[in-house]
């Protein structure tokens, strides 16, 4: 069985540690995207390796790569709010969210559907446009490493189809977030996640009986 795990990037050496301590005699084989562990009892951990590519292909070079001090901007779109943020050392530095009113489905038919289509879509368009703008105002400036996105995929899109925000595109990293209407904390909660290391480990398969 695989389960997935996240940890801040402080408790990435500790855990490897703690993995060897558990499970016995580990061997790294150590990729530019990916980390496997295998220990002598069968179980596995496998890490892929955030902001890559890893140029040290040792576990010691994995845990300073994930400490290593990154200028992180997060960017959250959906239909009813927008949210960018600066992170440095994980302490967000600058940040704006906003939202904007955009009303949901209709059961309406005919001519009041459409308005109210029409009307809908107007709204989404001027909530994209303003999240537009307040990327080009936190994000483009800030001299990135790294950009995270989240919330709707295509708002994210549309948000970044603006020349202004060209050099952002090149800079885009996973994980992409699934997040609520982005508020202050959600936005705060984004940078954490961002900055998280994920764990798949796969347990021991069991013993046959004799």
């Amino acid at each position: 069985m695989t389960r997935i795990v996240s940890i801040g990037p402080e408790r990435l050496e500790r855990w490897l540690a703690g993995f060897t301590e558990r499970h016995g005699v580990t061997s790294y084989a150590v990729t530019p995207t990916k980390l496997t562990a295998s220990a002598e009892d069968g179980s596995l951990a496998e890490i892929d390796v955030p902001f890559g590519p890893l140029e040290d292909l040792t576990p010691a070079g994995l845990v300073a790569h994930v400490l290593a001090d990154r200028r992180l901007g997060v960017l959250l779109v959906r239909r009813g709010g927008y949210g960018a943020g600066v992170f440095a050392g994980g302490q967000l530095v600058d940040s704006k969210v906003g939202s904007r009113h955009v009303q949901g489905t209709t059961k309406a038919g005919g001519w009041s559907q459409q308005r109210y289509a029409r009307r809908r879509d107007n709204q989404a368009r001027e909530a994209f446009a303003a999240a537009t703008e307040v990327a080009v105002r936190i994000l483009a400036p800030a001299h990135l490493d790294v950009l995270v996105c989240g919330g709707d995929r295509k708002a994210i899109d549309t948000v970044l189809e603006d020349p202004r925000l060209k050099d952002l595109v090149p800079l885009i990293r996973p994980p992409f977030l699934g997040v609520a209407d982005p508020k202050q904390k959600v936005l705060e909660q984004a940078g954490v996640d961002a900055r998280a290391v994920r764990i798949a480990i796969t347990d021991p398969p069991a013993h046959s009986s004799p």
